[in-house]
């Protein structure tokens, strides 16, 4: 998520310093980035990398051990002596900034796909009902599902699950949407639909962070890709060098077992 490789505009996303640990295992060792408004950054790595942590860290479902993170005005220095209550009101101004799609949906299976969407809003954010409603016809549209909106999800294929997922993380009206491997579930057929909504976004100027796999995306959509390994950023840059022309060792070899898994 950094600002200097080819990203101009003033970071609306800064971390510092984030550090993690589970046990003696240290997952996140000392993360410094940011990302200007508008922009998409991409996070790929392999697995225990350290990257979902960090995309969880950006909204305090993964608690840092050490660091900070800054999404517009709301700033949160994590340590241990931000614990109980602090910690809880910290992480909800946290959460308030962004919205987040999951890899496996996480809809609520009792509502329609339209009280999924309106839930944020109304239970959250405490918005009037009819207003939400309205809202969340216009998102469900954007994402190509009005028609599905008194549906439920369990009648829903996967990607239009996921779809509905991005619905609701923008009915928050985040100031960014933070994508944690939103097309590992699903079946391949069904992963063109769910990346050709998340480049719609960014082409109308959605500030988005994605933890994927998929690379074309990133070439594509991306304005910066993150290599992190060991729970370091290992190389950085715009997606034509990262992707294309590395410079570090490590991320060769990642990117060398995507193409070539045997």
């Amino acid at each position: 998520m950094s600002g200097v490789d080819g990203v101009s505009g003033e970071a609306l996303l800064e971390v510092r310093g984030l550090r993690k640990s589970f046990g003696d295992h240290e997952v996140l060792r000392g993360i410094d980035a940011s990302a200007a408004a508008g922009t998409v950054t991409v996070l790929i790595g392999p697995s225990g990398s350290g990257k979902t942590t960090v995309l969880r860290s950006l909204n305090a479902l993964e608690v840092p051990d050490a660091g900070t993170v800054r999404i517009g005005d709301v700033a949160v220095e994590f340590s241990p002596a931000l614990r109980g209550r602090a910690l809880q009101r910290a992480a909800t101004r946290l959460r308030a900034q962004s919205g987040m799609v999951f890899q496996s949906h996480n809809l609520f299976p009792h509502l329609s796909v339209l009280a999924n969407v309106m839930e944020g809003p109304v239970v959250v954010q405490g918005r009037p009902r009819e207003q939400a409603r309205a809202d969340a016809m216009v998102l469900l549209e954007r994402v190509g599902l009005a028609e599905k909106a008194e549906q439920h999800p369990s009648q829903l294929s996967g990607g239009q699950q996921q779809r509905v997922g991005i619905a609701r993380a923008l009915a928050i009206r985040p100031q960014i949407v933070l994508f944690d491997e939103p097309t590992s579930a699903l079946d391949p057929e069904l992963v063109g639909e769910v990346l050709a909504v998340m480049k719609d976004l960014a082409d109308q100027g959605w500030t988005m962070v994605v933890v994927t796999h998929e690379m074309r995306f990133a070439r594509r959509v991306a304005d910066q890709v993150l290599f992190l390994d060991g729970g370091v950023i290992v190389e950085q840059g715009p997606p034509a060098a990262v992707l294309e022309d590395p410079r570090e060792e490590r991320t060769r070899r990642f990117l060398r077992r995507l193409v070539d898994p045997i």
